[in-house]
């Protein structure tokens, strides 16, 4: 059911607490750097982000806040494009992501002055030493915060967690994952981009009743001695999926967009046939 009513102040509160988030982040910049900066920077951040989340009348519930992220890598499953607000409304973290042009380059640009943040460059993007070394840097840093990614690369509908990218995993630093459900009854936040265009996908959030959700901060992790990368990352998913109450699926996310590999095709075939022979 669609709330229309709500669409004109929604969208007031969303433009006015994006230019807030602005002017504030660029005035923090000007701060010289110290703990000063870094404690103005969080509690304005925090601030800022609340005032977004009231445009969509977002109801967050956050469990087991000891386990907070404070430096390393955040991993969380992905829903929505507003699972970076829900969790910047209790914490400052550094984002990462393609740099941009025009007014989203502006917002981009702000953030980086009050706060370290990783934006590549287009050609940068697809290389993964430069995106790693990058990563590491960051995370040797003690004072900076903790990058936040989604390892999933897509967002899932509310119901599981696929395949985690194993990129994330090999930076050698503590992970700190998260859990986050949405409760559908009051508004779905999955955003099916294979179905609905961005500006869709806001004005269904907007004149949704609200934005209903739990955040729970899992106990950081670190990798074995002698584990991959990938059973890493299977690990921390498993433990998402559990808390979550998610189902823990080893399938690709980017499946909605595009074929499977004939060997992926090929290794299901063996498996089932395995099963059957048992049988």
């Amino acid at each position: 059911m669609r709330y229309f009513f709500l669409l004109p102040l929604r969208v007031l509160i969303c433009f006015f607490g994006v230019l807030w988030l602005m002017l504030c982040t660029a005035a923090v910049g000007y701060i010289p750097e110290g703990n000063f900066k870094r404690w103005t920077n969080r509690k304005v951040s925090i601030m800022c982000f609340n005032v977004l989340s009231s445009a969509l009348s977002a109801v967050i519930t956050y469990h087991n806040t000891e386990n907070r992220p404070k430096t390393g890598i955040c991993v969380a499953n992905h829903t929505s494009p507003i699972d970076v607000l829900i969790l910047m409304c209790d914490n400052t973290y550094a984002l990462i992501g393609q740099r941009h042009g025009g007014f989203l380059g502006l917002l981009q640009r702000a953030l980086a002055r009050a706060s370290p943040q990783i934006w590549f460059e287009r050609s940068e993007v697809k290389d993964r030493e430069a995106v790693a070394k990058r990563m590491k840097e960051h995370v040797t840093a003690p004072n900076n915060p903790p990058i936040l990614i989604f390892p999933e690369g897509t967002c899932i509908n509310n119901t599981s967690v696929m395949q985690f990218k194993k990129g994330s995993f090999e930076v050698g630093s503590v992970i700190y994952p998260v859990a986050i459900k949405y409760d559908p009854k009051f508004g779905d936040a999955f955003w099916n981009s294979s179905r609905y265009s961005m500006l869709q996908y806001l004005y269904m959030m907007m004149t949704s009743w609200a934005i209903v959700c739990d955040v729970w901060y899992l106990p950081p992790m670190y990798q074995r001695e002698n584990e991959t990368a990938i059973d890493f990352a299977n690990r921390v998913k498993a433990v998402i999926s559990k808390q979550g109450g998610l189902v823990d699926l080893m399938w690709d996310g980017q499946l909605k967009r595009m074929f499977p590999k004939k060997e992926w095709k090929e290794k299901q075939q063996e498996e089932f046939s395995k099963r059957l022979k048992v049988e």
